[in-house]
């Protein structure tokens, strides 16, 4: 009986070959009728999807249906699967059902919008391209290619953002290295949240200050301190006659002939290039982005020069006098992400206690 042949071998008499014929009809019909169950799964909804799945596969499965049948099938499949939102698995049926029936629009549509939804812009594309030359006048891909056309646009403005950033934090971490700026971990980020420096077109960097009123941990910002401005400048103006005295300081303390402007230094460990890098670009178009060109190289030289700014840290007096830039430059200040003073008055009580290194900064 030819139900019984091994597999490879071919039928000798008549009858063989009609129990073939016969058994392959019978196939036949039956992934016919599977296809049809699985369109009917599709109508009743989303409970019965996977049963449609089910049938359409063993529909493929019984594999004696014509190519241009089993594109069906699969381009079924990959509609389901898009309905159930496995855009991969939709993606591959239609991208088999295309390979199967080049002139299968509906498998184009279907690879398109998988594309799509897997953010495969350039494929979508082309998908969505090669079935309007089949069918010009087919208006759901045209809207699709419309949707491809405004996402496409809206990713290449996303990476243009994303590069700009990119140059720009590199820019910046160039212009720390070359006027030896460290920079370590930030610190008050509750105060501070995501301000960073910026360097103009000058190439001068231009930073947010944090000044603190060590007394009371109050604080203030200077949102724009020019690496070449005197700290004499800024404080002359805060301070002046014509300003308010600050509202907690009730005796009076805190005028300018009495305030004092400290750092503290030798505290914290410089951040690596990498980490500055990806510090930098926090609140940026590319702060998600976790690898960027040249990083291992950089990551293998930071690994050799770590940076400490010394044993224990201590107060310095600013030198009111000098520019942003040269009291950065000092040898033991560590910029805890951008600059951190302490405000302090020699009319206050509290001064002598900071003097005395009897006060430090909340933990």
């Amino acid at each position: 009986m030819a139900l019984w042949m091994e597999t490879g071998s071919e039928p000798i008499t008549e009858s063989e070959k009609a129990d073939l014929e016969a058994i392959a009809a019978l196939k036949h019909s039956a992934a016919l009728e599977l296809k049809e169950k699985g369109n009917q799964y599709v109508k009743m909804g989303k409970k019965h999807y996977a049963d449609a799945i089910d049938c359409y596969t063993r529909a493929i499965d019984q594999k004696v249906l014509s190519d241009s049948e089993h594109s069906v099938l699969f381009s079924n499949r990959a509609h389901v699967n898009l309905l159930l939102g496995n855009y991969r698995r939709a993606l591959m049926d239609a991208e088999e059902a295309i390979k199967l029936l080049p002139t299968n629009v509906k498998a184009l549509y279907r690879a398109a919008k998988a594309s799509l939804s897997l953010n495969l812009l350039d494929k979508a594309k082309s998908f969505c391209e090669n079935g309007i030359e089949l069918d010009p006048s087919n208006e759901e891909l045209k809207k699709l290619a419309k949707q491809i056309d405004i996402q496409r646009l809206e990713h290449e403005q996303r990476e243009a953002l994303v590069s700009r950033d990119i140059a720009g934090a590199k820019d910046l971490v160039s212009a720390m290295e070359d006027r030896g700026f460290k920079i370590g971990k930030a610190i008050f980020r509750e105060l501070t949240g995501l301000r960073k420096p910026a360097l103009d077109k000058n190439n001068i960097v231009h930073w947010p200050v944090l000044l603190l009123y060590a007394e009371v941990m109050s604080s203030d910002f200077i949102e724009d301190f020019c690496e070449t401005d005197m700290f004499s400048a800024h404080l002359d103006m805060m301070f002046s006659e014509s300003c308010p005295p600050l509202p907690w300081d009730k005796e009076n303390n805190y005028t300018r002939e009495s305030i004092e402007l400290y750092y503290e230094a030798g505290s914290g460990v410089c951040l690596s290039k990498s980490k500055l890098l990806h510090y930098l670009l926090e609140g940026t178009a590319a702060s998600h982005v976790e690898s960027i060109n040249g990083e291992e190289k950089d990551a293998i030289e930071d690994s050799n020069h770590e940076i400490s700014a010394g044993n224990g840290s201590k107060w310095v007096r600013v030198n009111e006098k000098r520019t942003l830039h040269d009291v950065l430059k000092e040898p033991n200040f560590i910029i805890p992400g951008i600059p951190v003073f302490y405000v302090v008055s020699k009319s206050s009580r509290f001064y002598k206690e900071f003097k005395a290194g009897k006060w430090a900064p909340p933990p």
